[in-house]
């Protein structure tokens, strides 16, 4: 699946979700964005998802929201989330709320799809 806003591929048993922008804080992006991404965990329940920020340098904080509600969501089937590639500026969000206690984090995907092996 893949608009040019966010690319997901499936191998096997983990879903890696990719972005195509730099910056995710128009309205209709994040939108779109977390239908797509709802949309596919619902409808596919991918045990293990990598969501990959390396070409973000951005996000709204409607994105923090939308990534504990998938976080919550794989949780419920026994899913587990990695998120890779994650700018030190974005990470200092993460610390700042707390939210890197319940997320997985990994330098990049590759380091992050080897996570998801060992789980």
């Amino acid at each position: 699946m893949q608009d040019g806003k966010i690319e997901i591929n499936r191998t096997e048993d983990v879903a890696l979700v990719r972005f195509g922008l730099s910056s995710i804080c128009a309205c209709n992006d994040v939108e779109e964005i977390s239908q797509t991404l709802r949309s596919y965990v619902c409808h596919n329940h991918p045990p293990k998802v990598v969501i990959d920020f390396t070409n973000v340098r951005f996000f709204s904080s409607q994105m923090l929201g939308l990534l504990v509600d998938l976080w919550k969501k794989l949780k419920g089937f026994g899913g587990f989330l990695v998120i890779s590639g994650i700018d030190p500026q974005l990470f200092r969000v993460f610390r700042i709320t707390n939210l890197d206690k319940i997320f997985a984090f990994a330098p990049d995907s590759q380091a992050a799809m080897a996570m998801t092996q060992q789980n």
